[in-house]
């Protein structure tokens, strides 16, 4: 069977014209005219792609790489195998994503995946929807009625859009996505599967037991927001639930009602956020981490993988454990641990 791949290569780029796309400058004997036109693993690149190098744990596959250029930062220019043509740049990886950017334009935004364009015979969009022109909805997609759409955006199949949805402009709503009770900014991404507008977590204790909470807010996701497959976002209970412009959301997220999230915020998969919770600007939660209900975490705020945050953050502050806690501090526990775990004694032992 021939070698399948989903993103053919084009006519790809010389190294003069990389070098002016990342800011890089040509490395010693390197030719501007050679062309490139993939982007591999140092380990698995061939003589017409761009790899790089910005780690000496992979200098083995540096030494051995078949990789027709690599970018390099300065300090690294000494390790390459002699003859190699480098892209020299301060920040071998952020060059390398723009290259891979410029490389392959198809594969920046999903695209449709029957590859066709417009309203498909087969997709139910009420009579009082409203898509501008350019709107793309594919196979068994369900458009509800006062929708209203805007150009360039792409409704993937199967994806449900609930009554009164509002869906700006040059989206990207996977299939199978379900959006009730929301409203979405220009350039938003929701991977397949993504589930935003149902109703939060929210019950009261009564005495025949545990009543249903009315929830009667809104999803606001504003521009540039990227949602990973299978989030869950919440909507407000009594408040709107919001998502910041411009903040990337990992796969499989919970976010829970009432919980607002700042711009450029960074939360990677797995995390859950409980209700009424408040992130500021530009705070980045890592892997697996739980955050409880009613907190903030101020702008800046990092929180480490594994972490289980129980109280308020500080502006800035970097935080992990259980229960969270400044890096520091939590650093200084563990290495107690640890050598009390090799003395085998406990704090409270004395010597006799």
């Amino acid at each position: 069977m021939h070698e399948l791949t989903f993103f053919p290569r084009g006519d790809g780029l010389t190294l003069a014209e990389l070098a002016s796309l990342t800011g890089a400058s040509l490395g010693e004997g390197a030719d501007p005219a050679l062309r490139i036109a993939g982007i591999a693993a140092l380990s698995e690149a061939g003589p017409q792609d761009l790899s790089f190098f910005d780690s000496k744990r992979y200098s083995a596959e540096l030494s051995a790489t078949r990789a027709g250029c690599v970018l390099v930062s300065p300090k690294n220019v000494g390790l390459l195998p002699s003859g190699m043509p480098a892209l020299v740049t301060a920040s071998a990886a952020i060059a390398f994503t723009e290259a891979g950017r410029a490389l392959f334009p198809g594969a920046v935004l999903p695209t449709p995946a029957t590859g066709s364009h417009g309203v498909s015979l087969k997709a139910d969009i009420h009579r009082e929807a409203r898509l501008e022109d350019g709107v793309t909805v594919e196979a068994f997609a369900s458009i509800g009625p006062g929708v209203e759409i805007g150009r360039g955006t792409i409704v993937g199949a199967g994806a449900v859009i609930g009554a009164g949805c509002r869906i700006g402009r040059n989206c990207r709503i996977g299939s199978n996505v379900t959006l009730t009770h929301a409203l979405v900014g220009d350039r938003v991404i929701l991977h397949p599967g993504v589930r935003i507008g149902q109703d939060g977590f929210g019950y009261t204790a009564g005495p025949a037991g545990l009543v249903k909470a009315v929830q009667i807010g809104r999803v606001i996701i504003q521009d540039d927001v990227e949602i990973g497959a299978n989030t869950t976002v919440d909507r407000g209970g009594v408040r709107d639930t919001v998502i910041g412009e411009g903040t990337k959301i990992d796969n499989q997220v919970q976010i829970a009602h009432n919980v607002r999230i700042g711009r450029h915020c960074v939360i990677v998969a797995q995390v859950g956020i409980s209700g009424s919770t408040t992130l500021g600007d530009g705070v980045m939660i890592g892997g697996q981490t739980g955050i409880n209900g009613h907190l903030t975490i101020a702008d800046g705020a990092q929180i480490a993988a594994v972490s289980s945050v129980a109280g308020d953050v500080p502006k800035g502050a970097r935080w992990g454990g259980t229960p969270a806690k400044p890096v520091r501090d939590w650093f200084r526990e563990l290495m107690t641990l640890s050598e009390l775990a090799q003395r085998g004694r406990s704090p409270r032992k004395t010597d006799e």
